[in-house]
Protein backbone atom coordinates (compact mmCIF):
# COMPACT_ATOMS: atom_id res chain seq x y z
CA UNK A 1 0.00 0.00 0.00
CA UNK A 2 1.60 3.35 -1.04
CA UNK A 3 1.44 6.48 1.28
CA UNK A 4 -1.65 7.81 -1.24
CA UNK A 5 -4.03 4.81 -0.48
CA UNK A 6 -3.54 4.98 3.11
CA UNK A 7 -4.57 8.46 3.23
CA UNK A 8 -7.32 7.59 1.13
CA UNK A 9 -8.24 4.75 3.70
CA UNK A 10 -8.08 6.40 6.61
CA UNK A 11 -10.44 9.51 5.11
CA UNK A 12 -12.87 7.11 4.35
CA UNK A 13 -12.36 5.05 7.57
CA UNK A 14 -13.46 8.68 9.09
CA UNK A 15 -16.46 9.59 7.13
CA UNK A 16 -18.08 5.40 7.94
CA UNK A 17 -17.70 6.54 11.58
CA UNK A 18 -19.45 9.67 11.29
CA UNK A 19 -22.17 8.35 9.59
CA UNK A 20 -22.84 5.60 12.31
CA UNK A 21 -22.26 8.24 14.89
CA UNK A 22 -25.37 10.06 13.23
CA UNK A 23 -27.39 7.34 12.62
CA UNK A 24 -27.02 6.13 16.37
CA UNK A 25 -27.49 9.16 18.03
CA UNK A 26 -30.99 9.60 15.43
CA UNK A 27 -31.84 6.26 16.24
CA UNK A 28 -31.44 7.29 20.43
CA UNK A 29 -33.81 10.40 19.80
CA UNK A 30 -36.69 8.62 17.90
CA UNK A 31 -36.31 5.81 20.63
CA UNK A 32 -36.36 8.69 23.40
CA UNK A 33 -39.32 10.46 21.65
CA UNK A 34 -41.46 7.30 21.53
CA UNK A 35 -41.40 6.64 25.35
CA UNK A 36 -44.34 7.12 27.09
CA UNK A 37 -42.96 7.22 30.78
CA UNK A 38 -39.62 9.08 32.50
CA UNK A 39 -38.14 5.69 33.67
CA UNK A 40 -38.07 4.27 29.47
CA UNK A 41 -36.34 7.50 29.27
CA UNK A 42 -33.82 7.84 31.82
CA UNK A 43 -32.91 3.92 31.68
CA UNK A 44 -32.38 4.99 27.91
CA UNK A 45 -29.53 7.04 28.71
CA UNK A 46 -27.11 7.32 31.21
CA UNK A 47 -27.13 4.06 31.81
CA UNK A 48 -24.80 2.79 34.52
CA UNK A 49 -22.90 5.87 34.11
CA UNK A 50 -22.18 5.61 38.15
CA UNK A 51 -21.52 1.86 38.06
CA UNK A 52 -18.11 2.19 39.01
CA UNK A 53 -15.78 1.79 42.11
CA UNK A 54 -15.04 5.26 42.35
CA UNK A 55 -18.71 6.10 43.45
CA UNK A 56 -18.92 3.17 45.70
CA UNK A 57 -20.05 4.52 49.58
CA UNK A 58 -16.68 3.57 52.01
CA UNK A 59 -18.78 0.81 54.44
CA UNK A 60 -17.08 3.42 56.91
CA UNK A 61 -19.61 5.71 56.01
CA UNK A 62 -22.54 3.82 54.98
CA UNK A 63 -25.71 5.11 57.63
CA UNK A 64 -27.73 2.36 56.28
CA UNK A 65 -27.07 -0.55 58.29
CA UNK A 66 -26.66 1.62 61.70
CA UNK A 67 -30.35 3.19 60.90
CA UNK A 68 -31.74 -0.12 60.34
CA UNK A 69 -30.63 -1.46 63.24
CA UNK A 70 -31.69 1.29 65.51
CA UNK A 71 -34.94 2.40 64.30
CA UNK A 72 -37.03 -0.52 65.77
CA UNK A 73 -36.25 0.11 69.16
CA UNK A 74 -36.50 4.20 69.42
CA UNK A 75 -39.90 4.97 71.31
CA UNK A 76 -41.60 8.27 71.63
CA UNK A 77 -42.25 8.89 75.33
CA UNK A 78 -45.72 11.16 76.04
CA UNK A 79 -45.97 12.63 79.61
CA UNK A 80 -48.95 14.38 80.85
CA UNK A 81 -48.41 17.08 83.64
CA UNK A 82 -51.25 18.00 85.91
CA UNK A 83 -51.58 22.00 85.40
CA UNK A 84 -53.15 24.42 87.86
CA UNK A 85 -56.49 26.02 86.46
CA UNK A 86 -58.59 29.56 86.75
CA UNK A 87 -61.63 29.62 88.50
CA UNK A 88 -65.03 30.10 86.62
CA UNK A 89 -67.13 30.67 89.96
CA UNK A 90 -67.64 29.94 93.79
CA UNK A 91 -68.19 26.74 95.26
CA UNK A 92 -69.78 25.92 98.91
CA UNK A 93 -67.40 23.17 99.10
CA UNK A 94 -64.25 25.36 98.60
CA UNK A 95 -65.98 27.80 100.79
CA UNK A 96 -66.02 25.86 103.67
CA UNK A 97 -63.75 23.18 103.32
CA UNK A 98 -60.97 24.67 101.11
CA UNK A 99 -61.67 22.66 98.20
CA UNK A 100 -61.85 23.38 94.67
CA UNK A 101 -64.52 21.69 92.96
CA UNK A 102 -64.54 20.50 89.06
CA UNK A 103 -67.95 22.40 89.41
CA UNK A 104 -66.62 25.54 90.51
CA UNK A 105 -63.80 25.76 88.05
CA UNK A 106 -62.11 24.60 84.68
CA UNK A 107 -60.59 21.03 85.32
CA UNK A 108 -57.15 21.06 86.02
CA UNK A 109 -55.61 21.28 82.84
CA UNK A 110 -53.41 18.61 81.24
CA UNK A 111 -49.66 19.62 80.18
CA UNK A 112 -48.38 17.36 77.84
CA UNK A 113 -44.60 16.84 76.97
CA UNK A 114 -43.03 15.11 74.13
CA UNK A 115 -39.67 13.18 73.86
CA UNK A 116 -37.92 10.61 72.86
CA UNK A 117 -36.34 7.42 74.35
CA UNK A 118 -34.37 4.15 73.54
CA UNK A 119 -34.99 0.64 74.61
CA UNK A 120 -32.08 -1.17 76.45
CA UNK A 121 -33.36 -4.37 77.01
CA UNK A 122 -35.56 -6.93 75.43
CA UNK A 123 -37.56 -7.10 78.87
CA UNK A 124 -38.93 -3.27 77.92
CA UNK A 125 -36.14 -1.17 79.70
CA UNK A 126 -36.29 1.80 78.38
CA UNK A 127 -33.57 5.47 78.68
CA UNK A 128 -34.52 9.14 77.99
CA UNK A 129 -33.54 12.23 80.07
CA UNK A 130 -35.20 13.23 83.16
CA UNK A 131 -36.74 16.55 81.94
CA UNK A 132 -39.10 14.46 79.43
CA UNK A 133 -40.87 12.79 82.31
CA UNK A 134 -40.17 15.07 84.86
CA UNK A 135 -43.13 15.76 87.26
CA UNK A 136 -45.76 13.55 84.95
CA UNK A 137 -48.56 11.84 86.24
CA UNK A 138 -48.52 9.74 83.23
CA UNK A 139 -46.05 8.68 80.83
CA UNK A 140 -46.91 7.13 77.63
CA UNK A 141 -44.57 5.45 75.68
CA UNK A 142 -45.55 4.62 71.66
CA UNK A 143 -43.42 2.30 69.81
CA UNK A 144 -42.03 2.23 65.94
CA UNK A 145 -44.61 -0.64 65.34
CA UNK A 146 -47.82 1.85 66.87
CA UNK A 147 -48.50 -0.46 69.86
CA UNK A 148 -48.57 1.81 72.84
CA UNK A 149 -47.87 1.41 76.59
CA UNK A 150 -47.78 3.38 80.47
CA UNK A 151 -44.74 3.36 81.20
CA UNK A 152 -43.70 3.25 85.05
CA UNK A 153 -41.20 5.44 86.19
CA UNK A 154 -38.24 3.31 87.48
CA UNK A 155 -36.24 6.25 88.67
CA UNK A 156 -34.65 9.53 87.65
CA UNK A 157 -31.21 11.90 88.02
CA UNK A 158 -31.18 14.93 87.17
CA UNK A 159 -27.70 15.60 88.15
CA UNK A 160 -27.09 14.09 84.90
CA UNK A 161 -31.06 14.88 82.97
CA UNK A 162 -32.05 10.83 82.60
CA UNK A 163 -34.43 8.54 83.71
CA UNK A 164 -34.95 4.92 83.42
CA UNK A 165 -38.62 3.80 82.19
CA UNK A 166 -40.08 0.00 82.03
CA UNK A 167 -42.91 -1.17 80.26
CA UNK A 168 -44.46 -3.97 80.34
CA UNK A 169 -43.64 -6.34 77.23
CA UNK A 170 -41.41 -8.84 76.01
CA UNK A 171 -38.74 -9.99 72.92
CA UNK A 172 -38.41 -6.31 72.46
CA UNK A 173 -35.70 -5.24 69.73
CA UNK A 174 -33.27 -3.48 71.61
CA UNK A 175 -29.50 -1.45 71.21
CA UNK A 176 -26.42 -1.79 72.98
CA UNK A 177 -24.94 1.15 74.72
CA UNK A 178 -21.34 1.20 73.23
CA UNK A 179 -17.87 2.94 74.85
CA UNK A 180 -18.40 7.08 74.46
CA UNK A 181 -14.65 6.74 75.48
CA UNK A 182 -13.75 5.67 71.74
CA UNK A 183 -15.41 8.41 70.36
CA UNK A 184 -13.27 10.24 68.36
CA UNK A 185 -13.46 14.07 67.47
CA UNK A 186 -14.79 13.80 63.61
CA UNK A 187 -16.29 10.25 64.00
CA UNK A 188 -19.88 10.22 62.51
CA UNK A 189 -22.74 9.21 64.28
CA UNK A 190 -26.34 9.03 64.17
CA UNK A 191 -28.91 10.78 65.80
CA UNK A 192 -32.73 8.72 66.24
CA UNK A 193 -35.72 10.36 67.77
CA UNK A 194 -39.16 11.83 67.05
CA UNK A 195 -38.77 15.45 66.57
CA UNK A 196 -41.37 17.86 66.06
CA UNK A 197 -43.55 14.18 66.65
CA UNK A 198 -41.66 13.16 63.28
CA UNK A 199 -41.62 9.48 64.34
CA UNK A 200 -38.19 7.19 63.54
CA UNK A 201 -36.20 10.18 62.44
CA UNK A 202 -32.25 9.51 61.70
CA UNK A 203 -30.07 12.33 61.17
CA UNK A 204 -26.31 12.16 60.45
CA UNK A 205 -23.21 14.11 61.76
CA UNK A 206 -19.82 13.88 63.44
CA UNK A 207 -18.72 14.32 66.81
CA UNK A 208 -17.73 17.83 66.67
CA UNK A 209 -16.19 18.09 70.74
CA UNK A 210 -16.49 15.97 73.46
CA UNK A 211 -16.46 16.89 77.62
CA UNK A 212 -18.49 19.77 77.05
CA UNK A 213 -20.12 21.94 80.05
CA UNK A 214 -22.52 24.48 78.73
CA UNK A 215 -24.07 25.15 82.24
CA UNK A 216 -27.68 24.00 81.65
CA UNK A 217 -28.24 21.25 84.32
CA UNK A 218 -29.31 22.65 87.86
CA UNK A 219 -29.88 20.70 90.46
CA UNK A 220 -30.52 21.66 94.40
CA UNK A 221 -27.53 19.55 95.38
CA UNK A 222 -25.10 21.15 93.66
CA UNK A 223 -23.56 18.56 92.15
CA UNK A 224 -25.21 18.37 88.34
CA UNK A 225 -22.22 16.81 85.74
CA UNK A 226 -22.27 18.04 82.26
CA UNK A 227 -19.67 16.85 79.96
CA UNK A 228 -21.49 16.30 76.73
CA UNK A 229 -20.19 14.72 73.23
CA UNK A 230 -21.00 17.96 71.02
CA UNK A 231 -21.93 16.90 67.77
CA UNK A 232 -23.54 18.61 63.94
CA UNK A 233 -26.34 15.79 63.97
CA UNK A 234 -29.33 17.75 63.64
CA UNK A 235 -31.37 17.59 66.74
CA UNK A 236 -34.90 19.30 67.62
CA UNK A 237 -37.47 19.52 70.52
CA UNK A 238 -38.66 16.15 70.61
CA UNK A 239 -35.19 14.90 70.40
CA UNK A 240 -34.33 14.87 73.71
CA UNK A 241 -33.73 11.56 75.42
CA UNK A 242 -33.24 9.43 72.07
CA UNK A 243 -29.76 8.01 70.91
CA UNK A 244 -26.66 9.26 69.05
CA UNK A 245 -25.22 5.83 67.73
CA UNK A 246 -22.25 5.33 66.08
CA UNK A 247 -21.92 3.00 62.60
CA UNK A 248 -22.02 0.16 64.32
CA UNK A 249 -25.78 0.81 66.00
CA UNK A 250 -24.41 1.26 69.66
CA UNK A 251 -25.60 3.60 72.14
CA UNK A 252 -22.68 6.30 72.65
CA UNK A 253 -24.24 9.26 73.74
CA UNK A 254 -28.42 9.96 74.84
CA UNK A 255 -29.53 13.35 73.32
CA UNK A 256 -30.35 16.44 75.95
CA UNK A 257 -29.87 19.96 74.38
CA UNK A 258 -29.25 22.27 71.76
CA UNK A 259 -27.40 25.49 71.37
CA UNK A 260 -30.01 27.71 69.44
CA UNK A 261 -31.39 31.23 69.56
CA UNK A 262 -34.86 30.17 67.91
CA UNK A 263 -35.84 27.02 69.57
CA UNK A 264 -34.70 24.89 66.55
CA UNK A 265 -31.29 23.37 65.63
CA UNK A 266 -28.55 25.80 64.76
CA UNK A 267 -25.36 23.52 64.23
CA UNK A 268 -24.88 22.41 68.06
CA UNK A 269 -26.63 19.74 69.90
CA UNK A 270 -25.31 17.71 73.12
CA UNK A 271 -25.66 14.42 74.21
CA UNK A 272 -24.72 12.71 77.72
CA UNK A 273 -21.77 10.17 77.04
CA UNK A 274 -23.27 6.51 77.16
CA UNK A 275 -20.15 5.82 79.99
CA UNK A 276 -22.57 7.88 82.72
CA UNK A 277 -25.77 6.84 80.83
CA UNK A 278 -25.12 2.88 81.73
CA UNK A 279 -23.82 3.81 85.00
CA UNK A 280 -27.03 5.63 86.09
CA UNK A 281 -29.47 3.48 84.17
CA UNK A 282 -27.13 0.53 86.15
CA UNK A 283 -27.61 2.66 89.63
CA UNK A 284 -31.22 3.11 88.59
CA UNK A 285 -31.84 -0.77 88.11
CA UNK A 286 -30.43 -1.96 90.94
CA UNK A 287 -31.46 0.45 93.70
CA UNK A 288 -33.85 2.60 92.16
CA UNK A 289 -31.52 5.62 92.60
CA UNK A 290 -28.35 7.08 91.69
CA UNK A 291 -25.40 6.25 93.58
CA UNK A 292 -22.91 9.64 93.57
CA UNK A 293 -18.85 8.71 94.73
CA UNK A 294 -17.42 12.58 95.78
CA UNK A 295 -13.63 13.15 95.76
CA UNK A 296 -15.01 16.32 98.29
CA UNK A 297 -13.34 18.94 96.04
CA UNK A 298 -14.27 22.29 95.04
CA UNK A 299 -13.06 22.86 91.80
CA UNK A 300 -12.19 25.29 88.87
CA UNK A 301 -10.94 25.14 85.20
CA UNK A 302 -7.05 26.31 84.89
CA UNK A 303 -7.26 29.10 82.60
CA UNK A 304 -6.59 32.68 81.37
CA UNK A 305 -9.09 33.71 84.35
CA UNK A 306 -8.05 31.71 87.03
CA UNK A 307 -4.64 33.63 88.35
CA UNK A 308 -6.69 36.47 88.39
CA UNK A 309 -9.26 35.22 90.46
CA UNK A 310 -6.95 33.56 92.94
CA UNK A 311 -4.40 36.12 92.99
CA UNK A 312 -1.77 34.35 92.34
CA UNK A 313 0.64 32.64 89.27
CA UNK A 314 -0.53 29.02 88.21
CA UNK A 315 2.63 27.37 86.70
CA UNK A 316 0.70 25.10 84.13
CA UNK A 317 -1.66 25.84 81.56
CA UNK A 318 -4.40 23.47 81.90
CA UNK A 319 -5.58 21.56 84.59
CA UNK A 320 -8.50 21.28 87.48
CA UNK A 321 -7.22 23.52 89.84
CA UNK A 322 -8.41 22.74 93.56
CA UNK A 323 -9.68 25.66 95.35
CA UNK A 324 -10.70 24.15 98.77
CA UNK A 325 -11.03 20.10 100.39
CA UNK A 326 -14.28 19.89 101.94
CA UNK A 327 -13.38 18.32 105.44
CA UNK A 328 -13.84 14.97 106.46
CA UNK A 329 -14.02 14.22 102.06
CA UNK A 330 -11.83 11.34 100.80
CA UNK A 331 -9.97 14.37 98.93
CA UNK A 332 -8.96 15.09 102.47
CA UNK A 333 -7.70 11.76 103.68
CA UNK A 334 -5.75 10.94 100.24
CA UNK A 335 -3.69 13.79 101.04
CA UNK A 336 -4.85 16.40 98.58
CA UNK A 337 -4.44 20.18 99.33
CA UNK A 338 -5.77 23.41 97.94
CA UNK A 339 -3.85 24.87 95.08
CA UNK A 340 -3.69 20.88 93.94
CA UNK A 341 -4.39 20.84 90.34
CA UNK A 342 -5.64 17.34 89.16
CA UNK A 343 -4.51 16.90 85.62
CA UNK A 344 -5.84 12.78 85.65
CA UNK A 345 -7.83 10.28 87.14
CA UNK A 346 -7.07 6.12 86.91
CA UNK A 347 -4.46 6.76 84.09
CA UNK A 348 -7.08 9.47 81.68
CA UNK A 349 -6.71 12.48 81.30
CA UNK A 350 -8.73 15.38 82.92
CA UNK A 351 -7.63 18.63 82.15
CA UNK A 352 -11.21 20.42 82.42
CA UNK A 353 -13.71 20.45 85.19
CA UNK A 354 -16.20 18.37 83.21
CA UNK A 355 -13.78 15.69 82.32
CA UNK A 356 -12.68 15.25 86.44
CA UNK A 357 -16.77 15.12 86.84
CA UNK A 358 -17.41 12.46 84.45
CA UNK A 359 -14.62 10.24 85.48
CA UNK A 360 -15.60 10.68 89.36
CA UNK A 361 -19.36 10.29 88.25
CA UNK A 362 -18.63 6.72 86.66
CA UNK A 363 -17.83 5.68 90.53
CA UNK A 364 -20.22 4.22 93.45
CA UNK A 365 -19.17 5.21 96.93
CA UNK A 366 -16.85 3.24 98.61
CA UNK A 367 -14.81 2.92 95.19
CA UNK A 368 -11.32 3.90 94.74
CA UNK A 369 -9.72 6.39 92.72
CA UNK A 370 -6.29 7.16 91.31
CA UNK A 371 -6.04 10.45 91.14
CA UNK A 372 -2.73 12.27 89.22
CA UNK A 373 -1.75 15.97 90.52
CA UNK A 374 0.15 18.86 90.22
CA UNK A 375 1.67 20.40 93.15
CA UNK A 376 4.62 23.48 93.00
CA UNK A 377 5.29 22.21 89.74
CA UNK A 378 6.07 18.42 90.55
CA UNK A 379 3.67 15.53 89.67
CA UNK A 380 2.29 13.32 92.34
CA UNK A 381 -0.59 10.70 92.48
CA UNK A 382 -2.34 9.26 95.42
CA UNK A 383 -5.23 7.16 95.95
CA UNK A 384 -8.86 8.51 97.08
CA UNK A 385 -11.76 6.33 98.63
CA UNK A 386 -15.05 8.51 97.05
CA UNK A 387 -17.51 9.02 99.45
CA UNK A 388 -21.48 9.87 99.45
CA UNK A 389 -23.23 13.43 99.94
CA UNK A 390 -23.78 12.15 103.53
CA UNK A 391 -19.75 11.73 103.58
CA UNK A 392 -19.76 8.06 104.41
CA UNK A 393 -19.43 4.65 101.46
CA UNK A 394 -22.92 3.23 102.32
CA UNK A 395 -25.08 2.43 99.27
CA UNK A 396 -28.84 3.94 99.10
CA UNK A 397 -31.10 2.15 98.38
CA UNK A 398 -34.41 3.85 97.01
CA UNK A 399 -37.75 2.52 98.93
CA UNK A 400 -40.12 1.89 96.37
CA UNK A 401 -44.02 2.92 97.58
CA UNK A 402 -46.40 0.29 98.26
CA UNK A 403 -48.74 0.22 95.83
CA UNK A 404 -53.12 -1.00 96.08
CA UNK A 405 -55.48 -1.67 93.25
CA UNK A 406 -59.39 -1.59 92.85
CA UNK A 407 -61.50 -1.85 90.10
CA UNK A 408 -58.55 -0.86 87.82
CA UNK A 409 -56.85 1.90 89.50
CA UNK A 410 -53.44 1.81 91.55
CA UNK A 411 -52.59 4.21 94.56
CA UNK A 412 -49.44 4.95 95.67
CA UNK A 413 -48.75 5.42 99.30
CA UNK A 414 -46.70 9.00 99.58
CA UNK A 415 -43.22 9.10 100.09
CA UNK A 416 -42.06 11.84 102.62
CA UNK A 417 -40.83 14.43 100.49
CA UNK A 418 -44.02 15.32 99.07
CA UNK A 419 -45.54 15.48 102.08
CA UNK A 420 -43.84 17.49 103.09
CA UNK A 421 -43.94 20.54 100.46
CA UNK A 422 -47.87 19.94 100.39
CA UNK A 423 -48.02 19.78 103.81
CA UNK A 424 -49.88 16.87 104.10
CA UNK A 425 -50.14 14.13 107.07
CA UNK A 426 -51.00 11.09 104.69
CA UNK A 427 -52.58 10.42 101.57
CA UNK A 428 -52.46 8.12 98.64
CA UNK A 429 -51.52 9.09 94.97
CA UNK A 430 -53.44 8.02 91.83
CA UNK A 431 -50.63 6.38 89.27
CA UNK A 432 -52.85 4.54 86.63
CA UNK A 433 -56.46 4.91 86.14
CA UNK A 434 -58.74 2.10 83.83
CA UNK A 435 -61.77 2.70 85.12
CA UNK A 436 -64.50 4.45 83.07
CA UNK A 437 -66.69 5.65 85.98
CA UNK A 438 -62.82 7.74 87.92
CA UNK A 439 -62.34 8.93 84.17
CA UNK A 440 -65.87 10.46 83.72
CA UNK A 441 -65.42 11.45 87.32
CA UNK A 442 -62.57 14.24 85.84
CA UNK A 443 -59.98 12.27 88.16
CA UNK A 444 -56.66 12.50 86.45
CA UNK A 445 -53.59 10.73 87.05
CA UNK A 446 -51.25 12.56 89.99
CA UNK A 447 -54.32 13.31 92.40
CA UNK A 448 -53.27 12.61 95.98
CA UNK A 449 -56.58 11.29 98.38
CA UNK A 450 -56.53 12.43 101.06
CA UNK A 451 -60.47 11.93 102.04
CA UNK A 452 -63.15 9.55 100.75
CA UNK A 453 -66.48 10.42 102.17
CA UNK A 454 -66.20 10.70 105.96
CA UNK A 455 -63.24 8.22 106.23
CA UNK A 456 -59.57 10.13 106.54
CA UNK A 457 -57.13 8.50 103.50
CA UNK A 458 -53.59 8.32 105.04
CA UNK A 459 -52.33 5.18 102.82
CA UNK A 460 -53.21 3.16 100.30
CA UNK A 461 -54.97 0.91 102.33
CA UNK A 462 -57.23 3.49 103.93
CA UNK A 463 -58.59 4.06 100.00
CA UNK A 464 -58.96 0.44 99.27
CA UNK A 465 -61.16 -0.19 102.83
CA UNK A 466 -62.97 3.16 102.39
CA UNK A 467 -63.78 1.91 98.74
CA UNK A 468 -65.13 -1.16 99.76
CA UNK A 469 -67.03 0.04 102.22
CA UNK A 470 -68.43 3.02 100.08
CA UNK A 471 -69.16 0.07 97.40
CA UNK A 472 -72.45 1.05 95.62
CA UNK A 473 -72.96 4.12 97.12
CA UNK A 474 -72.24 7.81 95.89
CA UNK A 475 -69.15 9.53 97.29
CA UNK A 476 -66.83 12.45 97.32
CA UNK A 477 -63.35 11.83 96.87
CA UNK A 478 -60.97 14.60 98.33
CA UNK A 479 -57.48 15.95 97.75
CA UNK A 480 -54.62 17.49 96.19
CA UNK A 481 -52.94 17.58 93.00
CA UNK A 482 -49.07 17.16 93.03
CA UNK A 483 -48.93 21.37 92.13
CA UNK A 484 -50.80 22.16 94.73
CA UNK A 485 -54.05 22.51 93.78
CA UNK A 486 -56.78 21.04 95.64
CA UNK A 487 -60.30 19.47 94.22
CA UNK A 488 -63.34 16.99 94.53
CA UNK A 489 -65.03 14.52 93.01
CA UNK A 490 -68.50 12.68 93.12
CA UNK A 491 -67.80 9.47 92.44
CA UNK A 492 -70.44 6.27 91.93
CA UNK A 493 -68.95 3.18 93.32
Amino acid sequence: MNRKQFFLGMILASLIGGLVAILGVSLLQNNQDSSTNFTEKQDTSFVNWLADDRFVIPEGINFVASAEQVTPAVVHVRSTVTMGSRESGVDPMEEFFGFRSPRGEAPPRQGRSSGSGAIISEDGYIVTNNHVIENASKVEVTLEDNRRFTARVVGTDPTTDLALLKIEANNLPFIPFGDSDQAKIGQWVLAVGNPYELNSTVTAGIVSAKSRNIGILRDESGLQVESFIQTDAAVNPGNSGGPLVNLNGEIIGINTAIASRTGGFSGYSFAVPSAIAKKVMDDLLEFGTVQRGLLGVIIMDVNADLEEFIGEEVSVNRGVYIREVNEGSGGEEAGLQKGDIIIGVDGFDTYTTSALQERVARKRPGDQVEVTFLRDGEEMTTKATLKNISGDTKVVIKELPKTTSFEGVIFEDLNATIKERLELEGGASISVIDNEAWREAGVNEGFIITKIGRTKILSGADVLEALKNYKGEEVTILGVYPNGQRSYYELDL
